[in-house]
């Protein structure tokens, strides 16, 4: 396997994360999204970016090979009484997955959430999906319920796993 380089995501990186959104969102159902990805404009998504990259408790993370990115990680604080938690949320390309980028990304988000006092990490992930499921297990995450009927994709309902870390 050929070296990649995780990084945080700049403001500049903004038009190539809209485009890799559409193509991760066309590649699996696993997404709230689908192959219309994100929709936001450029200026919205550099705002994001900003954003994230000045709030603490939050870091978006993207996975380069050979200045494409190939997957994203990122962790959203939640304000207020929930100051303490955030929600994970992580995607690589299809033609990369089982290849370790989504460990190294797990990885360096948990390490950030230790170095940020971020005390609990949340996610929602489908019930079908065994290997993102095996990966954050392998991680100390928990489950902690299901969402029933969380998707309605072609008229088929879909189930979603609650499940949450904790590092304090």
């Amino acid at each position: 396997m050929e070296s990649f380089k995780i990084r945080e995501a700049l403001v500049e990186d903004a038009e190539q994360i809209i485009a890799y959104t559409k193509i991760v969102g066309g590649e699996t159902d696993n997404l709230t999204f689908g192959k219309a990805g994100f929709p936001i404009t450029l200026e919205q998504e550099e705002k994001f970016l900003k954003r994230v990259h000045d709030d603490k408790t939050s870091v978006h993370l993207i996975a380069c090979k050979n200045g494409e990115i190939i997957g994203d990680g990122s962790l959203s604080g939640l304000p207020r009484r929930m100051g303490h938690r955030a929600e994970l949320g992580l995607t690589v390309r299809r033609d990369y997955w089982n290849q370790g980028i989504g460990k190294a990304l797990m990885e360096e988000l948990i390490k950030y959430a230790k170095g940020n006092g971020i005390e609990i990490v949340n996610l929602e992930v489908r019930s079908d999906n065994l290997k993102a499921i095996h990966l954050y297990e392998k991680f100390g995450f928990k489950h902690i319920g299901t969402l029933p009927a969380y998707f309605k994709i072609a008229g088929d309902y879909i189930d979603f796993e609650l499940m949450y870390l904790d590092l304090r």
